[in-house]
């Protein structure tokens, strides 16, 4: 490696959390206080939402470019979301922005949270969880983009996701958004 990049690997971080719990405005929020720290853009075969932006939202790919990354292995982590879509985070812009001496965080899902974990041990797992169910209820049916049914198996996958939480190296409720984000911003800070 050449004298001009960092000799110190940045870190990475991860923010996973059931659907709904609010870890993008969170995450925008920590990079209002933290704006050095890189934000990994996911790709997916979702449809673009009103206002995203391919690129800076997301990377929307087809089926058949998704599983042309996953065969090639360009995915640090990748899920199947609720049978609808795929998502997952491409490794290369990752491994560049580290290997720069960037810190990266990473907005992915739990099962997502449990991949980065098994082939980068070092990441920093952090969980945003809901101040309660009834509470995820509430914002997953205040966006508006799922039916009841849908919103009922989002919910039950919570649940589950919920459990896994001793398996993150932290845990941040998401009651307030300036104060989760203030808390995850001090973790970061404290790597």
């Amino acid at each position: 490696m050449s004298g001009r990049h960092s000799a110190k690997l940045g870190s990475l971080f991860v923010i996973a959390g059931p659907s709904g719990v609010g870890k993008g405005t969170v995450i925008r929020r920590v990079r209002e206080l933290l704006p050095d720290l890189e934000l990994s853009v996911s790709s997916t075969t979702r449809a673009r939402r009103e206002g995203e932006r391919d690129g800076v939202d997301y990377r929307y790919v087809t089926d058949e470019e998704f599983d042309r990354l996953i065969s090639t292995g360009a995915l640090l982590e990748w899920a199947d979301i609720f049978g609808h879509h795929r998502s997952g985070t491409p490794a290369a812009a990752v491994e560049r922005a580290r290997a720069e001496g960037r810190d990266v965080i990473l907005e992915i899902d739990v099962q997502g949270a449990r991949q980065v974990r098994e082939k980068l041990p070092e990441a920093v797992l952090i969980f945003l969880a809901p101040p309660s169910i009834a509470d995820l209820g509430e914002r997953l049916r205040g966006r508006a983009t799922e039916d009841e049914d849908q919103i009922a198996r989002r919910l039950d996958v919570a649940r589950r996701e919920l459990d896994e939480r001793p398996r993150f190296d932290h845990v941040v409720v998401n009651d307030d958004v300036d104060r989760a984000a203030r808390e995850i911003a001090a973790i970061i800070a404290g790597h």
